[in-house]
């Protein structure tokens, strides 16, 4: 008899034990979601949210610096393999900067946007006609972040969306690239000829 009450003892307690790890379970399941789910929501609402535009790039004349402020160089014209990146071309046709993910990326100059989207490899693009053959790109931007359209005038300090990792791209960053009469010519010496000298 007191070993069958021993026995129905820990057993009760076995159940208690279990009921109460099944309500932790059940409460954790219905409260998880009114947790997770603003801080999954906030955080895909930034990755696409454009950083506001609190500082004007550098201009020279009619031309400026695609970004405001300090920036972290990447790959730079001409022959540059990327470590770990096989679908980074070795000749790389551009200049590559940084200030992180949904920095506002600026018009270079004056001109008509003649690429606003997908474009090639670069993802998410914009292209400008400057007149005189000259085109500049900015490339990877992030996707829903343009500002500007097809055929719009923009001139230098024109915002055209955020830095981002679109395309074929390894990691966050701006790709600029400039083009004379169709073929890319080096970022570098152009800007530094306009009184913008990148870095």
């Amino acid at each position: 008899m007191i070993a069958a009450a021993a026995l129905n003892s820990r057993t009760g307690r076995k159940i208690l034990a279990g009921a109460l790890i099944g309500f932790t379970v059940v409460i954790a399941f219905l409260v998880t979601p009114l947790i997770a789910v603003p801080f999954a929501i906030a955080g895909s609402a930034s990755a696409g949210t454009v950083t506001q535009v609190d500082a004007a790039p550098q201009v020279s004349g009619e031309w400026g610096l695609p970004l405001a402020g300090g920036y972290s160089k990447g790959r730079g014209f001409g022959y540059n393999p990327v470590q770990g990146c096989g679908y980074c071309s070795t000749n790389h046709q551009g200049y590559d900067m940084a200030q992180g993910c949904g920095a506002t990326v600026f018009a270079a100059g004056p001109g008509e946007v003649i690429t606003a989207g997908s474009y090639q490899g670069y993802g998410n693009t914009v292209r400008i006609n400057h007149g005189g053959e000259i085109v500049t790109l900015y490339g990877h931007m992030q996707w829903e972040s343009l500002r500007v359209s097809l055929g719009q005038q923009v001139i230098a300090g024109t915002p055209l969306g955020a830095e981002g990792n679109t395309g074929k791209s390894f990691g966050c960053h701006l790709h600029f690239e400039v083009r004379k009469s169709g073929t890319a010519v080096a970022p570098e010496p152009f800007m530094a000829g306009l009184g913008l000298p990148l870095k």
